[in-house]
């Protein structure tokens, strides 16, 4: 593909990109800031356009990444895969993450912190199942630890017995009680407070103390 520039186009539908022309052909695209130091007339070795593609991949991968972390944060290994998604290499791969590492922009601590932090307080889970989540999402299993350190499984099961209490109130006792299982199961607490919240709330319970655990 070496050839002399006879050409340099902005594109029409992304300004920020250049068309290079090789010898009067259309040879490839590259981002504006790639494309800066080039000029007509300038002489082009394949080992030099492979040098240049790279570095536009690297521009084109960063923007894909600060486009999905705007929505919330992600972790390393979320990031990873959604940019393989793309068709990216792991070279450009790695060193989009090393850079968004190094300002911060991807911390797996942080997120693990975050995603725990976020699950408390709009949709409580059980240790077990923030575990299994964050394992998916490629945190280590001692940053797993860290971010679980101050967590309250008691406080947030409660939470969840409260809402899904009010939800199913309507139910027969049995139906209840089943669906109630059902709920806590699902958001992972375990077998032995699962007991504890359907014995709380069992028939056999006066209205008073079914009250208290309402408030």
């Amino acid at each position: 593909m070496a050839g002399r520039i006879t050409s340099l186009e902005a594109q029409r539908r992304t300004k920020d990109r250049v068309n290079v022309y090789l010898d009067d052909e259309f040879a490839f695209g590259l981002a504006l800031d790639v494309a800066l130091p080039l000029q007509i007339g300038d002489w082009l070795t394949d080992e030099q356009i492979a040098a240049l593609q790279l570095a536009d991949a690297r521009v084109r991968a960063r923007e894909k990444a600060l486009n999905y972390l705007s929505y919330r944060p992600r972790s390393a290994a979320e990031l990873r895969r959604y940019l393989l998604q793309r068709d990216f290499s792991e070279t450009v791969i790695d060193a989009v993450i090393e850079r968004l590492r190094e300002v911060q922009l991807v911390n797996d601590q942080a997120f693990a912190k975050f995603w725990v932090d976020n699950r408390a307080q709009f949709r409580p889970r059980g240790r077990r199942a923030l575990i299994q989540e964050l394992r998916g999402k490629g945190i280590a299993a001692e940053l797993i630890d860290a971010a679980l350190a101050d967590y309250d499984e008691d406080a947030a099961g409660w939470q969840v017995a409260r809402e899904q209490a009010r939800r199913l109130r309507h139910l027969p006792p049995e139906v209840f009680q089943r669906r109630l299982r059902d709920r806590l199961a699902r958001r992972g607490f375990s077998y032995d407070f699962i007991r504890e919240v359907l014995t709380a709330y069992s028939p056999s319970h006066t209205q008073n103390e079914s009250e208290n655990l309402e408030r």
